[in-house]
């Protein structure tokens, strides 16, 4: 029963990581087609700025959860994945370094050094992350040994780049929908512009995705097999088609939260597909590691999930927080304070 718990409350930290960090992915990414000026540039960092370190808490907490809740997963995750995630850890450095670099000199040049660091680290996590998990649903090459016999370019196939591309889609479509809200005048139009031409892509993408999950992997099992199950890809299906409708009627706030919902019930969709496996293998079933022959002791998930019960009500009432008082618009009188980026 704990085991399990871990595994749902697993799924839903990934999920509400990538629904608060896939913005401000998705934003920086877009930044080269959406900026015409320095100061749309700024009104992008200054969108994000505030949140980016805050939403990536949640990246730091499922990677916890896993090593403390399911130890095993993560060794042969981390040692597996170790090159993605590595280049994946480098580029989120490197993106918070040019949140605080980039106004550090009045020069032209060194902005833009610091803009295509911010660009980069936005895009990579983004791809990486969707190859990532796109494989993990797939499952990876683990022997009975739980020693990874795969290759680095051997997680770039198809189904994996599938999952990379829609994680991308994803990320700017909630992106282009933040910055709609955050901003005014042209910018605010070309982000809107954005989020609209990038609807229909994303619903390609997801189309796609879906009917290669039926070839590539098992996912669709455990729903065949419990149908109720299947209220959270509904869920996903009727999101997406929010997400459009209230685009369409001008309500971006809402539109956001529809593409928030989106991001999540795609992930829960995901992993719940997956159990009880955290890592299927690909070479032998029975090598797969699960949420019950790679846990910790009962007395160490029972201490946990004490410990998660008074904690996260208290993080996501002071996200919560955090978000209303910033979630004004960003102006110039916004740019001129000191703290602006």
């Amino acid at each position: 029963m704990l085991e399990t718990i871990w595994f749902v409350l697993w799924a839903v930290l990934w999920a509400v990581y990538f629904m608060l960090d896939g913005f401000d992915l998705g934003l920086g990414a877009l930044m080269p087609w959406l900026a015409k000026s320095d100061r749309d540039r700024r009104v992008i960092y200054n969108a994000m700025g505030p949140l980016w370190d805050g939403n990536e808490v949640w990246l730091i907490t499922a990677g916890g959860v896993t090593f403390a809740a399911f130890p095993l997963t993560y060794a042969v995750m981390f040692s597996s994945l170790y090159t993605p995630l590595m280049m994946l850890l480098f580029a989120l450095i490197l993106r918070g370094v040019a949140f605080e670099f980039r106004a550090k000199v009045d020069s032209p040049a060194w902005r833009s050094v610091w803009d295509w660091c911010l660009i980069l680290g936005s895009f990579l996590p983004a791809l990486l992350l969707g190859v990532a998990f796109a494989n993990i649903f797939m499952g990876i090459a683990i022997d009975k040994q739980h020693i990874w016999q795969g290759s680095f370019f051997g997680l770039l196939n198809p189904y994996g780049l599938l999952g990379g591309i829609l994680f991308v889609l994803l990320f700017k479509q909630h992106g282009a929908l933040w910055l709609v809200n955050k901003s005014e005048g042209e910018l605010q139009e070309r982000a809107a512009g954005a989020a609209r031409v990038l609807w229909p892509m994303v619903l390609v993408a997801a189309v796609v995705f879906l009917v290669a999950s039926w070839f590539y992997t098992k996912l669709w099992d455990n729903y065949l097999a419990h149908p109720l199950l299947l209220i959270i890809p509904l869920l996903c299906v009727a999101s997406l088609l929010l997400t459009r409708f209230f685009a369409a009627k001008g309500q971006w706030w809402k539109a956001w939260f529809g593409s928030s919902g989106t991001i999540v019930f795609a992930t829960l969709w995901g992993v719940f597909g997956m159990f009880p496996n955290l890592l299927a293998s690909s070479i032998d079933p029975a090598a797969s590691l699960t949420a019950f022959n790679s846990s910790s002791s009962p007395l160490t998930l029972k201490i946990m999930l004490g410990v998660a019960l008074v904690m996260v009500p208290i993080v996501i009432i002071y996200q919560f927080l955090i978000y209303r008082f910033f979630s004004n618009k960003i102006t110039d009188e916004e740019l001129a304070y000191d703290e602006a980026y």
